[in-house]
């Protein structure tokens, strides 16, 4: 489904002459080829799935906002347009993010049905955010609010 609509969208933009877009778009099918290579080299012949296709466009979107941070920091204003444009293309192919106090419910929630209780736990916990909220929640966020509950 993702490799279809990136595909499609990379036509549109192409057909409508948006540079920013293309080129974002030829970065995501770049990366997504590699770790399909990638993947194929480990002996999955279908290459890498939905879910760790977005978990490729989370990490694409992370780095941009990294980035303009240290823009932002060399007073570099055009870059930092740039890569918001990027970011803005790379998240219509993501779900709506859940906000903090979604993603603070579903922490709690997880925790208390896997019945969590210390920080060896974490991994557990952690695994089963990643599992159900794959590509709608901010896992760095997730964790710092995991740890703070189970220490």
């Amino acid at each position: 489904m993702f490799r279809s609509q990136l595909s499609d969208a990379l036509k549109d933009a192409m057909r409508a002459k948006e540079a920013c877009a293309v080129s974002t778009l030829r970065l995501i099918l770049a990366a997504l080829k590699d770790r399909d290579i990638a993947a194929r080299g480990k002996g999955n012949s279908d290459g890498i799935g939905e879910g760790e296709i977005l978990d490729l466009l989370q990490k694409m979107v992370c780095q941009r906002h990294e980035a303009i941070e240290l823009y932002r920091k060399g007073a570099r204003q055009d870059l930092v347009d740039r890569e918001t444009a990027e970011i803005e293309v790379i998240q219509r192919f993501l779900p709506k993010q859940m906000d903090e106090a979604e993603v603070r419910s579903a922490v709690q929630e997880v925790i208390a049905e896997l019945e969590a209780a210390t920080i060896k736990d974490m991994g557990r916990v952690m695994g089963a955010l990643k599992e159900r909220y794959a590509g709608r929640m901010d896992f760095a966020k997730a964790s710092a609010l995991v740890k703070a509950q189970l220490a």
